[in-house]
Protein backbone atom coordinates (compact mmCIF):
# COMPACT_ATOMS: atom_id res chain seq x y z
CA UNK A 1 0.00 0.00 0.00
CA UNK A 2 1.09 3.89 -0.61
CA UNK A 3 1.88 6.00 2.11
CA UNK A 4 -1.00 8.19 0.59
CA UNK A 5 -3.24 5.80 1.36
CA UNK A 6 -2.17 4.63 4.61
CA UNK A 7 -1.99 8.37 5.72
CA UNK A 8 -5.68 8.95 4.22
CA UNK A 9 -6.71 5.75 6.27
CA UNK A 10 -5.34 6.64 9.53
CA UNK A 11 -7.05 10.01 9.43
CA UNK A 12 -10.46 8.47 8.68
CA UNK A 13 -9.83 5.78 11.94
CA UNK A 14 -8.98 9.11 13.75
CA UNK A 15 -12.01 11.23 12.76
CA UNK A 16 -13.85 8.17 13.83
CA UNK A 17 -13.34 8.32 17.45
CA UNK A 18 -13.15 11.65 17.53
CA UNK A 19 -9.75 12.45 18.30
CA UNK A 20 -8.35 16.00 17.62
CA UNK A 21 -5.80 17.43 14.97
CA UNK A 22 -6.17 13.48 13.39
CA UNK A 23 -4.12 14.76 10.69
CA UNK A 24 -1.78 16.02 12.04
CA UNK A 25 -0.99 13.41 14.54
CA UNK A 26 -1.42 10.68 11.87
CA UNK A 27 1.20 12.48 10.02
CA UNK A 28 3.36 12.30 13.07
CA UNK A 29 2.88 9.17 13.35
CA UNK A 30 4.11 8.39 9.91
CA UNK A 31 7.12 10.57 10.33
CA UNK A 32 8.10 8.14 13.66
CA UNK A 33 7.60 5.03 11.76
CA UNK A 34 9.14 6.02 8.71
CA UNK A 35 11.37 8.08 10.25
CA UNK A 36 10.77 10.94 7.95
CA UNK A 37 10.80 14.25 8.14
CA UNK A 38 7.48 16.27 7.21
CA UNK A 39 8.85 17.85 4.39
CA UNK A 40 10.14 14.42 3.01
CA UNK A 41 6.92 12.18 3.30
CA UNK A 42 5.00 14.91 1.74
CA UNK A 43 7.54 14.01 -1.35
CA UNK A 44 7.20 10.28 -1.07
CA UNK A 45 3.30 9.93 -0.57
CA UNK A 46 3.72 7.47 -3.40
CA UNK A 47 5.69 5.35 -2.08
CA UNK A 48 5.35 1.77 -0.91
CA UNK A 49 5.29 0.90 2.50
CA UNK A 50 6.16 -2.39 4.18
CA UNK A 51 3.78 -4.37 6.06
CA UNK A 52 5.69 -4.32 9.15
CA UNK A 53 5.76 -0.75 9.10
CA UNK A 54 1.77 -1.04 8.47
CA UNK A 55 1.34 -3.03 11.32
CA UNK A 56 3.49 -0.63 13.86
CA UNK A 57 1.39 2.68 12.50
CA UNK A 58 -1.81 0.78 13.53
CA UNK A 59 -0.52 -0.54 16.98
CA UNK A 60 0.36 3.47 17.07
CA UNK A 61 -2.79 4.48 15.55
CA UNK A 62 -4.68 2.31 18.15
CA UNK A 63 -2.79 3.50 21.30
CA UNK A 64 -4.23 6.91 20.06
CA UNK A 65 -7.69 6.26 20.02
CA UNK A 66 -6.94 4.76 23.88
CA UNK A 67 -5.93 7.85 24.81
CA UNK A 68 -2.34 8.01 24.97
CA UNK A 69 -0.44 11.46 23.48
CA UNK A 70 1.57 11.32 20.40
CA UNK A 71 4.08 12.40 22.63
CA UNK A 72 4.21 9.27 24.65
CA UNK A 73 4.36 7.38 21.80
CA UNK A 74 7.17 9.09 19.63
CA UNK A 75 8.85 10.21 22.98
CA UNK A 76 9.24 13.46 21.98
CA UNK A 77 8.36 17.25 22.50
CA UNK A 78 9.67 20.10 20.97
CA UNK A 79 10.02 22.92 23.38
CA UNK A 80 12.23 26.22 23.22
CA UNK A 81 13.20 24.86 20.03
CA UNK A 82 14.71 21.70 21.39
CA UNK A 83 13.38 18.31 20.99
CA UNK A 84 13.60 16.79 24.41
CA UNK A 85 12.41 13.03 25.64
CA UNK A 86 8.98 12.77 27.23
CA UNK A 87 7.26 9.52 28.47
CA UNK A 88 4.96 8.78 30.82
CA UNK A 89 6.90 10.03 34.01
CA UNK A 90 6.64 13.30 33.01
CA UNK A 91 4.33 16.06 32.34
CA UNK A 92 4.41 17.05 28.06
CA UNK A 93 6.01 20.43 27.96
CA UNK A 94 3.47 22.74 26.71
CA UNK A 95 4.32 26.31 24.19
CA UNK A 96 2.08 28.37 26.83
CA UNK A 97 5.03 27.34 29.67
CA UNK A 98 7.75 29.25 26.88
CA UNK A 99 6.18 32.29 28.18
CA UNK A 100 8.02 31.30 31.77
CA UNK A 101 11.29 30.36 29.86
CA UNK A 102 10.99 34.37 28.26
CA UNK A 103 10.29 36.30 31.30
CA UNK A 104 13.26 34.67 33.38
CA UNK A 105 15.42 35.13 30.59
CA UNK A 106 14.84 38.60 30.23
CA UNK A 107 14.87 38.80 34.08
CA UNK A 108 18.17 37.17 34.29
CA UNK A 109 19.95 38.73 31.58
CA UNK A 110 19.41 42.47 33.27
CA UNK A 111 20.90 41.07 36.32
CA UNK A 112 24.77 42.21 36.36
CA UNK A 113 26.24 39.05 37.74
CA UNK A 114 26.04 35.13 35.98
CA UNK A 115 22.51 34.81 38.13
CA UNK A 116 22.22 31.25 40.24
CA UNK A 117 18.39 29.72 38.59
CA UNK A 118 16.39 27.06 40.70
CA UNK A 119 13.63 24.76 38.72
CA UNK A 120 10.98 23.73 41.05
CA UNK A 121 9.21 20.48 39.70
CA UNK A 122 11.56 20.36 37.04
CA UNK A 123 9.96 17.24 35.41
CA UNK A 124 11.49 16.75 31.98
CA UNK A 125 13.84 19.49 32.64
CA UNK A 126 12.29 21.61 29.75
CA UNK A 127 12.69 24.77 31.75
CA UNK A 128 16.28 24.05 32.99
CA UNK A 129 17.72 23.56 29.75
CA UNK A 130 16.05 25.86 27.85
CA UNK A 131 17.19 28.58 30.02
CA UNK A 132 20.50 27.19 29.76
CA UNK A 133 20.99 27.01 26.38
CA UNK A 134 19.97 30.68 26.04
CA UNK A 135 21.40 32.40 29.19
CA UNK A 136 24.63 32.55 30.94
CA UNK A 137 23.70 31.05 34.25
CA UNK A 138 23.94 28.26 37.63
CA UNK A 139 21.19 26.26 37.03
CA UNK A 140 20.12 24.22 39.89
CA UNK A 141 16.61 21.92 38.96
CA UNK A 142 14.96 19.79 41.76
CA UNK A 143 11.75 17.11 41.82
CA UNK A 144 10.85 14.84 43.82
CA UNK A 145 10.44 12.05 41.21
CA UNK A 146 13.50 9.79 40.60
CA UNK A 147 11.96 8.56 37.47
CA UNK A 148 11.30 12.43 36.18
CA UNK A 149 14.89 13.52 37.45
CA UNK A 150 16.27 10.17 35.36
CA UNK A 151 14.31 11.83 32.00
CA UNK A 152 15.44 15.12 32.77
CA UNK A 153 19.30 13.88 32.67
CA UNK A 154 19.00 11.82 30.20
CA UNK A 155 17.61 15.28 27.96
CA UNK A 156 20.43 17.60 29.77
CA UNK A 157 23.11 15.30 28.66
CA UNK A 158 21.24 15.00 24.64
CA UNK A 159 21.26 18.56 24.99
CA UNK A 160 24.79 19.74 26.65
CA UNK A 161 23.23 21.53 29.28
CA UNK A 162 25.33 22.07 32.21
CA UNK A 163 22.83 22.03 34.89
CA UNK A 164 22.68 19.96 38.79
CA UNK A 165 19.72 17.95 39.16
CA UNK A 166 18.62 17.58 42.88
CA UNK A 167 15.82 15.25 44.23
CA UNK A 168 13.70 17.02 46.41
CA UNK A 169 9.98 17.38 47.68
CA UNK A 170 10.23 21.14 46.93
CA UNK A 171 12.62 22.51 49.12
CA UNK A 172 13.48 20.08 51.08
CA UNK A 173 17.01 19.31 49.94
CA UNK A 174 17.68 22.66 48.07
CA UNK A 175 20.90 24.52 49.56
CA UNK A 176 22.49 28.31 49.13
CA UNK A 177 20.24 31.18 47.83
CA UNK A 178 18.81 31.55 44.42
CA UNK A 179 18.80 34.95 42.08
CA UNK A 180 15.60 33.57 40.62
CA UNK A 181 13.14 30.90 41.84
CA UNK A 182 11.35 28.93 39.13
CA UNK A 183 8.35 26.91 38.79
CA UNK A 184 5.71 25.33 36.83
CA UNK A 185 3.95 23.63 40.00
CA UNK A 186 0.72 21.15 40.17
CA UNK A 187 -2.13 23.93 39.48
CA UNK A 188 -5.14 21.66 38.50
CA UNK A 189 -8.00 21.78 41.30
CA UNK A 190 -8.16 17.60 42.24
CA UNK A 191 -11.90 17.41 41.40
CA UNK A 192 -11.07 18.69 37.83
CA UNK A 193 -8.90 16.09 37.07
CA UNK A 194 -11.36 13.27 36.63
CA UNK A 195 -12.84 15.84 34.36
CA UNK A 196 -9.64 16.49 32.08
CA UNK A 197 -9.41 14.37 28.41
CA UNK A 198 -8.49 10.94 27.95
CA UNK A 199 -4.56 12.18 26.98
CA UNK A 200 -4.21 14.52 29.37
CA UNK A 201 -5.23 11.90 32.55
CA UNK A 202 -2.82 9.50 30.77
CA UNK A 203 -0.06 12.00 32.24
CA UNK A 204 1.59 11.72 35.65
CA UNK A 205 -1.32 12.98 38.36
CA UNK A 206 1.52 14.27 41.04
CA UNK A 207 2.52 16.68 38.30
CA UNK A 208 -1.02 17.93 37.72
CA UNK A 209 -3.00 17.91 40.92
CA UNK A 210 -2.86 20.88 42.71
CA UNK A 211 -4.49 20.29 45.56
CA UNK A 212 -8.21 21.08 46.66
CA UNK A 213 -8.17 24.48 45.17
CA UNK A 214 -5.42 23.98 43.17
CA UNK A 215 -3.41 26.52 44.31
CA UNK A 216 -1.59 24.33 47.44
CA UNK A 217 2.00 24.50 45.90
CA UNK A 218 1.96 27.99 45.55
CA UNK A 219 1.38 28.78 48.96
CA UNK A 220 4.99 26.26 49.27
CA UNK A 221 6.44 27.98 46.70
CA UNK A 222 5.36 31.85 48.14
CA UNK A 223 6.83 31.02 52.05
CA UNK A 224 9.69 28.58 51.33
CA UNK A 225 11.40 30.54 48.47
CA UNK A 226 12.02 34.08 50.90
CA UNK A 227 14.41 31.47 52.60
CA UNK A 228 16.26 30.99 48.92
CA UNK A 229 16.05 34.25 47.33
CA UNK A 230 18.63 36.68 47.75
CA UNK A 231 17.26 40.26 48.04
CA UNK A 232 15.98 41.52 45.22
CA UNK A 233 15.58 37.62 43.75
CA UNK A 234 12.50 36.89 41.46
CA UNK A 235 9.84 34.45 42.15
CA UNK A 236 8.06 33.42 38.64
CA UNK A 237 5.29 30.46 38.25
CA UNK A 238 3.06 29.53 35.83
CA UNK A 239 -0.71 29.53 36.81
CA UNK A 240 -3.47 28.27 35.34
CA UNK A 241 -5.53 31.23 33.18
CA UNK A 242 -7.95 31.64 36.22
CA UNK A 243 -5.93 32.04 39.05
CA UNK A 244 -4.34 35.17 38.19
CA UNK A 245 -6.01 37.25 40.91
CA UNK A 246 -5.99 34.29 43.92
CA UNK A 247 -2.08 33.50 43.19
CA UNK A 248 -1.06 37.42 42.70
CA UNK A 249 -3.05 37.75 46.13
CA UNK A 250 -1.01 34.66 47.60
CA UNK A 251 2.51 36.43 46.67
CA UNK A 252 1.74 39.92 48.08
CA UNK A 253 0.67 38.18 51.84
CA UNK A 254 3.86 36.57 51.54
CA UNK A 255 5.88 39.77 50.98
CA UNK A 256 6.48 40.25 47.50
CA UNK A 257 6.93 43.46 45.71
CA UNK A 258 5.95 44.48 42.23
CA UNK A 259 3.85 41.36 41.38
CA UNK A 260 2.87 41.06 37.63
CA UNK A 261 0.97 38.90 35.15
CA UNK A 262 2.22 37.77 31.66
CA UNK A 263 -0.21 36.36 29.17
CA UNK A 264 0.44 33.47 26.62
CA UNK A 265 0.10 33.69 23.55
CA UNK A 266 -3.74 32.64 23.12
CA UNK A 267 -4.49 36.20 25.70
CA UNK A 268 -4.88 33.78 29.15
CA UNK A 269 -2.72 35.14 31.88
CA UNK A 270 -0.15 32.53 32.48
CA UNK A 271 2.79 34.01 34.49
CA UNK A 272 3.10 35.52 37.98
CA UNK A 273 6.14 37.28 39.08
CA UNK A 274 7.15 38.74 42.05
CA UNK A 275 10.13 40.44 44.13
CA UNK A 276 11.61 39.51 47.54
CA UNK A 277 12.99 42.30 49.07
CA UNK A 278 14.02 42.31 52.85
CA UNK A 279 12.10 45.94 52.75
CA UNK A 280 8.97 44.55 51.01
CA UNK A 281 8.63 42.00 54.20
CA UNK A 282 9.47 45.13 56.55
CA UNK A 283 6.48 46.72 55.37
CA UNK A 284 4.23 43.86 55.61
CA UNK A 285 5.27 43.63 59.69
Amino acid sequence: MKIREVLKNGIFELNRYDIQEAKLKAEILLEYELKLSNEKLICLLEEEISSKQMRNFDKNLQKLIQGMPVQYITNCQNFYGLDLYVDKNVLIPQPDTEILVEEVIKIAKKMSEKPRILDVCTGSGAIAIALDKNIKAEIVASDISPKALEIAKKNAMAQKAKIKLVESDMFDKIEGKFDVIVSNPPYIRTEIIKQLSAEVKNEPVLALDGGKDGLEFYRILTEKSREYLKNNGVLAVEIGYDQKEQVIEIFQKSGFCQVDCKKDFGGNNRVVVGKWREICRSHQR
